[in-house]
């Protein structure tokens, strides 16, 4: 649909054509019709009309002429004010005649037959368009898209041509899901995760980007682990790969298992002796023997791989469940000092300080987990109940209703994953039933 604001009207300029005549956006005021790609992704079209950006050059037209051709895009403008293209392209048309190289007029009657579907037409305006005026990106783009929907192969050349250089947001998506969903096609994964991590970068939130992105990665990560598997089926990695697969599918003690063999295989394997003490843990929480066994095993990975922020909060965890509030406090600094972002060191500082009746100090590194991860539900329960012992009302009542909010969404979360027989991510932190 063709809104009046997508409509601009400039003076005329002795210069060469504008690319001008194509400009993706969104309709003010409204949320405008789109035209679905084969993925599905909206793409919005804002025909800019350019009167004055034509080459009137004197010694070529007379001024009657510049004056025709001005009338035909004043007129072509309000019939798509009125949402009637066909009316207008009898004025482009008309400009043509006028002026057989304008590249405006062609640039826009392959707009309107883009959005009309009729890409065979699209194509034959756009690439003239581009005959005359090989600068134009945005119609180079544009072309691209209709040639691949043709199933055309110079579709792959103007997408990728095209795409590096386009400033305009959703053109730039729409070319870069095009020429992502062309590699996938063809198998070319590396390419299409390229295309995907820009695409990511440039709108985190959007649905289309989201769902191609997740699916180009799990191709590329089953590819990277069939890959492993033909190479070294009896690794200690691929040990190791089975065990974190079964830990997102919920099975620990088959987890344990296999990280186990992989040890057993290198004993030396980075990471490992930390995956395995973590497993242990969550396999048999309030288990003595087993809160032994995973300190050995933290003892081992700090031998094999240094100390680091995420083991200390191990043995804080460990140190909690023995309700040894100083070794906890302990370890929990030190991980804040290897690593003061990590937001389990500062939700272990503000668990122990709130046990140890130090409710201020704690609500300080549980500020900073939020701040760190907004959506980590323990962090908002735990600062509602220290804001709660702190006279903090309104702060209390905020906090409790962000964990509320957390809680539902994980919830959901969780359901959708178990359709998918995995196991949600993230779920480490614990959030209470009961609200303080």
């Amino acid at each position: 649909m063709y809104g009046e604001s997508a409509i601009v009207m400039k003076e005329p300029q002795p210069s060469k054509p504008h690319e001008s005549a194509v400009r993706f956006g969104v309709f003010p005021g409204g949320t405008g019709n789109r035209v679905e790609s084969e993925c599905c992704r909206p793409l919005v079209l804002v025909i800019a009309l350019l009167a004055g950006a034509l080459p009137i050059m004197a010694a070529q037209t007379g001024a009657s002429r510049a004056e025709g051709i001005h009338d035909h895009l004043r007129k072509a403008a309000e019939y798509l004010r009125a949402n009637d293209p066909n009316s207008a392209v009898k004025e482009f048309d008309a400009v043509l005649a006028l002026d057989p190289r304008n590249a405006d007029a062609y640039a826009n009657l392959g707009v309107i037959a883009f959005f009309q579907r009729d890409y065979q037409n699209a194509s034959q305006y756009l690439r003239k368009a581009l005959a005359i005026d090989p600068s134009l990106e945005k119609t180079q783009a544009l072309l691209g898209i209709s040639e691949r929907r043709l199933g055309d192969r110079s579709a792959q050349a103007l997408l990728e041509k095209s795409f590096p250089g386009l400033k305009d947001k959703n053109l730039r998506i729409q070319t870069g899901l095009e020429l992502a969903n062309l590699y996938y096609q063809q198998g070319n994964l590396d390419h299409a995760a390229s295309v995907m991590r820009s695409l990511v970068d440039l709108d985190p939130d959007d649905i289309e980007i989201l769902y191609m992105a997740q699916r180009v990665y799990s191709d590329l990560a089953d590819d990277t682990l069939n890959k492993l598997a033909i190479l070294a089926p009896g690794s200690a990695r691929m040990q190791q790969v089975i065990a974190e697969r079964l830990i997102n599918a919920g099975d620990l003690k088959g987890a344990t298992e296999h990280f186990r063999k992989a040890l057993e295989i290198n004993p030396h394997l980075p990471g490992v002796h930390y995956e395995l003490a973590e497993a242990i843990l969550e396999s048999a929480p309030g288990d003595a023997q087993a809160e032994a066994a995973a300190e050995r095993e933290l003892q081992t990975a700090v031998k094999v791989d240094g100390d680091n922020a995420r083991t200390e909060c191990e043995y804080g965890k460990i140190a909690s469940r023995r309700s040894d509030l100083d070794g906890a406090y302990a370890h929990y600094s030190r991980a804040f000092a290897l690593n003061p972002g990590d937001t389990e060191a500062q939700i272990g500082l503000g668990r122990v300080l709130e046990t140890m009746g130090k409710p201020q100090e704690a609500a300080k590194y549980l500020r900073m987990a939020i701040q760190s991860d907004p959506l980590n539900g323990e962090a908002h329960y735990r600062l509602a109940s220290v804001c709660k012992r702190l006279q903090l009302k309104d702060e209390a009542e905020k906090e409790l209703h962000l964990f509320r909010e957390i809680k539902q969404a994980k919830e959901r979360l969780g359901e959708l994953y178990w359709q998918m027989n995995k196991k949600p991510p993230g779920q480490k932190d614990q959030i209470p039933d009961a609200e303080p």
